[in-house]
C-alpha cells in the first residue's frame, strides 16, 4: 500500500492514472496528452507497473498501457475507510478547537490581569449516574478506580490518590508523550459515600505552584442513581496556568464522561458497604 501511495504522491503519475482510467493507451498518446516526453513518460508508467497501478501490454512496435482497477479499488477501499475513521474523530477536532480559543482567551486575560489573575474562578460541574452511591465513591477514592477514569484521553495515569480522611493526601501525577505532570494537595473534609473535600496544586516544570484548585464532590441519591456535584475555585494562578485553566472545563467533561464509562462497566458495590 505504501509503494501505491508513492507512486500516486507524483502529480504526473496522478495524471497518467486518470487519463488510463478511461481507457488503455499507447506511450504517445499518453506523452501528447500530459505535454512529457516520452522517455519520462515511459519511466512515470513503469512505476505505475512497479506499484502494481498499471499493466503493459506489447503490440508489435506499440507498447499500450491499461490501469489495474483492482489494485485502485482496494486503495480506494483503504483510502475510504481512513475518512470514514477521520469523520468518525470530528467530536475530537471540535473538543481541540474549542480548547484552542479558550486557551487563547485565557491567554489574553492572564496578560492583563498578571499574577493571580484567575483568583476566585469557579467551575460546577453536575452528573447523573445509574450507578448507587457506593460504587461511585469507591470510584473516587481507591487508587486503581480512580486511575481508571481522572485523566483525559491519551494521558497515562503515573500516581493518584484522594485518602478519604480529614489530612489524607490528593495527589494526581500523569505523563503523556509530551512530558510529565503533578498536582499535590491534602484532604480537607470526608464524609463516607456523601462528601469529598480537597485542595490540589498543579505544579510548574520547577516544582513551583501554577494554581490551586478547593475540589468539594457531593454526592446524593437520585432516581435509583446517584447524583454528583463537584465545585471547583481556583486561586493562585501564574500567567502560565493559563493553558491549564483554557482546559479544565474540557477537561472535566471528559473525565466525567470516563467516570461514566468506568461505572456502566463497574459491578454494583455490595451491600453494607458506603452509602447503602
Amino acid at each position: 500500500m505504501e509503494r501505491i501511495a508513492a507512486a500516486l504522491g507524483d502529480a504526473a503519475r496522478w495524471r497518467l492514472v486518470e487519463l488510463l482510467a478511461g481507457r488503455p493507451r499507447s506511450v504517445g498518446e499518453l506523452a501528447e496528452l500530459t505535454g512529457l516526453r516520452q522517455p519520462q513518460t515511459t519511466k512515470h508508467l513503469q512505476t505505475l507497473v512497479r506499484a502494481g497501478l498499471a499493466t503493459v501490454h506489447p503490440l508489435g512496435q506499440r507498447r499500450v498501457y491499461a490501469v489495474e482497477p483492482a489494485t485502485l479499488a482496494e486503495f480506494g477501499r483503504r483510502v475510504g475507510a481512513l475518512a470514514d475513521m477521520a469523520v468518525a474523530q470530528q467530536g475530537e477536532l471540535d473538543v481541540l478547537a474549542r480548547y484552542r480559543a479558550a486557551v487563547e482567551a485565557e491567554a489574553a486575560a492572564a496578560d492583563r490581569g498578571g499574577d493571580r489573575w484567575a483568583d476566585g474562578r469557579t467551575f460546577v460541574f453536575e452528573r447523573r449516574f445509574a450507578a448507587d452511591r457506593a460504587t461511585v465513591w469507591r470510584h473516587w477514592v481507591e487508587p486503581d478506580l480512580l486511575a481508571s477514569w481522572w485523566v483525559p484521553p491519551s494521558m497515562t495515569v503515573t500516581d493518584c490518590v484522594l485518602e478519604p480522611e480529614e489530612g489524607g493526601r490528593a495527589v494526581l501525577d500523569y505523563r503523556d508523550a509530551d512530558g510529565s505532570y503533578r498536582s499535590s494537595g491534602r484532604v480537607q473534609e470526608a464524609v463516607e459515600g456523601e462528601r469529598l473535600v480537597f485542595d490540589l496544586s498543579v505544579h510548574d516544570a520547577d516544582g513551583g505552584i501554577s494554581f490551586s484548585g478547593h475540589y468539594d464532590l457531593t454526592l446524593a441519591e437520585a432516581d435509583g442513581g446517584t447524583a454528583l456535584r463537584l465545585a471547583l475555585g481556583l486561586s493562585g494562578a501564574a500567567v502560565e496556568a493559563a493553558p491549564f485553566i483554557a482546559g479544565i472545563e474540557t477537561g472535566w467533561g471528559q473525565v466525567l464522561d470516563q467516570l461514566a464509562a468506568a461505572l456502566a462497566s463497574t459491578r454494583p458495590a455490595r451491600k453494607g458497604s458506603a452509602a447503602q
